[in-house]
């Protein structure tokens, strides 16, 4: 035993027994098994992973100096990451040296805020239920739209903050989109664990897994949750805090009978302002004199406005813009507009909410006017100033300022720096602009320039993350769209997690519009962002909708590529009937097409699902016709792929020799072309071949370097995969307490993506059995 190693054992000792917790209890806390922290304790587990390390220091609820000691004395030289992954960064933290995110992430307050001392009164007096409740206090807001429920959650939550010393978060649920997809609560368990400090490798896929860390970092905490503009109660419950101490507040036009009769949430609902709070409100925002100069048109500005708050705030933005003009001329312009908008669901508001919208779009240029309109043609939820120039065909500077300028008027929202949204209300006036202003060809056009701008993007970025992906023909963008100039994986990565819901829309929106080519394209290029972060359940349902596109096209081409990669994502779920019914009839479109790479593509992945279901000589059998079908058309990429394939296969049948020497041209070839992704692959199968052999140091460096690769491209999956086989290796070595640690951060990861492999590896940890055998499919 190292001093190091011993030195850890007798630190988490006593941590545990100051946070006088048993080795059960800790085990429950953190979701280790009680033996491997009875090893690590003993100082038999030479090497914690980072991951245990940090459900460790988490369950013992260490912060600051004493959270980093801890890291310390678990040495920074984990074999799995680099040791900045050990900790959340000073930067990130809330204070200097807690060593974890403190989130702040309350919206701006309204400054001008009217009214509702009775329900702010309410709010507060939840606060005093709240010390003394054995669970969470959960208050729903709910009412019509744009009564002011986010206005108010957000105005009384700055007003408490300083009550909640562990954070304030905040997240938009988008339940009444008129785009009519929610955020799903597991996307929103991910942004709420991302803003408590959890790494993006280390956020479960999964909603119950995601939900239950949610919980646990949230125990013993005083944090405030307000969760805004819910659709209804199963989006919700997900995300409730468990324990006292927490305070969630949710807004939506529902009242979520659900949470007020299962969960005792408290229910407040918010009504018209009175009139003095309306009066109150229009004072606030044009001033005292120039409201009380002239009451009667004030008071008939309120009425036909029906009290509605965002109603009134649209009316005193337009007001304010034009200081000299008279309340009276802008009650007379509402008195003679139009009826009211038909997007209220109350249907009983005789207000002209249509006509107060249009104020905000009369005072400004037409540019900007147009830019408004044609929002409401986009996908949604949120958009970018690139993507708006594309939209609007203007450069991306009078984007910013059209943007900027409506932003300024209350028509949209810059709800987080550069991505701007609509109140769904707005956008549903936007499109009636759309409509009224735009002609069809002008419509179809904008919508032309989005979805171009998004497929192109998409398509670099996808060709980033797999260099090794099948040519797929793209129209060229028009020439008054410009894609983003996205240049490494990080970059890559990082757009198609800023863009995964506008994209996911976008395949709607495309299918929808007749643009049936974008349709079944995109979902080719959100293909393998999607798989490796565990959306595949997204995945599966744009690879349909793709099928469907290309179909309807008569692209037998389209049709091939999504079928096949509509089977892959029944395989990776562990369908493999349904898997095979795809792949077979995608063989036979490729056959027809006499396309001999795709032949050859899926020839890998029937083998790959041969292997898992134990067909190890049919397994054998594709991969070998993959590689002669890419060899006979020169495709390198593909050779790559598949020699490792046949190396593999080769392995399982017991030639190591063999495997040795097809995975090494593998690999050789893998770095010729730059693809990481198959060289991890290769670097995978030479620790099988040189495990088998005996060579048991050499294994454990194949994997740790193919393990490496895969946390550099976000691929989770295949993360656990190689600490699967890692596992193996020290298990062959009599290293019980090392493969167990190995094997449980495994079970971890596939746990978080409800894969089906979860069960075997749970397996092996009880019996300690033989391994797995995996193919490495492309």
């Amino acid at each position: 035993m190292t001093d190091n190693v011993a030195a850890f054992g007798a630190r988490l000792a006593a941590d545990r027994r100051s946070a006088e917790l048993s080795q059960q209890e800790l085990a429950e806390r953190s979701g280790l098994s009680i033996r491997a922290i009875s090893n690590l304790e003993r100082g038999r587990t030479r090497w914690p992973h980072q991951d245990s390390v940090r459900r460790l220091a988490d369950a013992l609820k260490l912060a600051g100096q004493a959270r980093r000691e801890f890291f310390t004395a678990a040495g920074r030289r984990l074999a799995y990451q680099a040791a900045a992954a050990l900790a959340v960064p000073e930067s990130r933290a809330g204070q200097p040296g807690s060593g974890q995110a403190v989130p702040r992430q309350l919206p701006a307050p309204v400054r001008q805020f009217a009214g509702r001392q009775a329900e702010i009164a309410a709010l507060t007096g939840l606060l005093d239920a709240g010390n003394s409740a054995p669970a969470v206090v959960i208050s729903v807001i709910a009412g019509t739209a744009g009564v002011g429920k986010t206005a108010l959650a957000v105005h009384w939550a700055h007003q408490v903050a300083d009550q909640f010393p562990d954070g304030q978060l905040y997240v938009n649920l988008r339940g009444f989109d008129p785009s009519g997809r929610p955020i799903p609560a597991a996307e929103a368990i991910r942004g709420l664990l991302h803003a408590l400090g959890v790494r993006a490798e280390h956020i479960p896929a999964s909603l119950d897994a995601g939900a239950a860390l949610y919980r646990s970092l949230l125990a013993g905490k005083r944090t405030l949750v307000v969760l805004d503009n819910a659709r209804d109660t199963e989006q919700v419950r997900p995300l409730l805090a468990a324990g006292p101490g927490c305070l969630v507040v949710i807004t939506s036009r529902n009242q979520l009978a659900g949470l007020v009769a299962a969960e005792n949430a408290h229910l407040l609902v918010l009504d018209l302002l009175t009139e003095g709070e309306a009066h109150e409100l229009l004072a606030l925002r044009l001033g005292t004199a120039r409201v009380a100069a002239e009451p009667q048109a004030a008071a008939e500005l309120i009425r036909r406005c029906a009290r509605l708050p965002l109603a009134l705030a649209i009316a005193a933005a337009r007001a304010s813009a034009y200081p000299g003009l008279r309340l009276g001329a802008l009650a007379r312009e509402l008195r003679d507009a139009r009826p009211t908008l038909d997007a209220l669901d109350t249907g009983d508001l005789v207000i002209s909410v249509r006509s107060v919208f249009s104020w905000s779009l009369n005072g400004l240029a037409a540019p900007t006017a147009r830019m408004f309109a044609l929002l409401g043609l986009h996908p949604g939820p949120d958009i970018t100033v690139p993507a708006a120039a594309s939209l609007a065909d203007v450069l991306p500077s009078q984007a910013r300022r059209a943007l900027c300028e409506l932003a300024q008027a209350h028509l949209i929202t810059e709800h987080i720096p550069a991505r701007y949204s609509l109140h769904d209300l707005l956008r549903t006036f936007a499109a009636e602009q759309a409509l009224e202003q735009e002609p069809a060809t002008g419509r179809h056009a904008a919508i032309h320039r989005v979805l171009d701008y998004y497929l192109h993007t998409a398509y670099t970025a996808a060709l980033l993350l797999n260099p090794s992906r099948e040519p797929v023909t793209l129209a060229p963008p028009r020439s008054d769209v410009t894609p983003e100039g996205l240049t490494d994986i990080q970059q890559a990565l990082a757009w198609f997690e800023a863009e995964h819901r506008v994209l996911i829309s976008a395949v709607t929106t495309a299918a929808q519009t007749g643009f049936d080519a974008h349709a079944w394209q995109l979902a080719w290029a959100m293909d393998n962002f999607l798989d490796w972060q565990g959306h595949w359940q997204e995945w599966a349902a744009t690879q349909r909708a793709a099928l469907a596109a290309a179909t309807r096209l008569g692209d037998s081409a389209g049709q091939a590529t999504a079928r096949r990669l509509l089977g892959h994502t029944y395989a990776r779920v562990g369908d493999y009937d349904q898997a095979r019914v795809h792949l077979i009839d995608c063989l036979g479109l490729y056959r027809q097409l006499g396309d001999r790479i795709g032949e050859g593509r899926v020839n890998q992945t029937l083998g790959w699902v041969a292997e898992r279901q134990n067909r190890y000589a049919d397994a054998l059998g594709h991969a070998e016709q993959a590689l002669a079908l890419y060899e006979a058309t020169g495709d390198r990429a593909r050779q790559a792929a598949a020699l490792n394939n046949v190396g593999w296969c080769h392995a399982l049948a017991g030639g190591y020799q063999l495997a040795l020497k097809f995975s090494r041209r593998s690999l050789a070839l893998h770095c010729q072309l730059g693809h990481r992704k198959g060289e991890a692959s290769s670097w995978d199968s030479l620790g099988y071949a040189e495990h088998k052999l005996g060579n048991l140091a050499r294994a454990l460096d194949c994997h740790h370097r193919a393990l490496a690769i895969f946390l550099e491209l976000g691929d989770r999956y295949q993360e656990a995969e190689i600490l699967t086989h890692v596992g193996e290796v020290h298990h062959t070595a009599g290293d019980l307490s090392d493969a167990l640690n190995a094997w449980q951060q495994a079970l971890g990861i596939l746990e978080d993506l409800r894969h089906p492999d979860a069960s075997q590896v749970r397996a092996r940890i009880q019996q300690a059995g033989s391994p797995r055998l995996l193919f490495i499919a492309d």
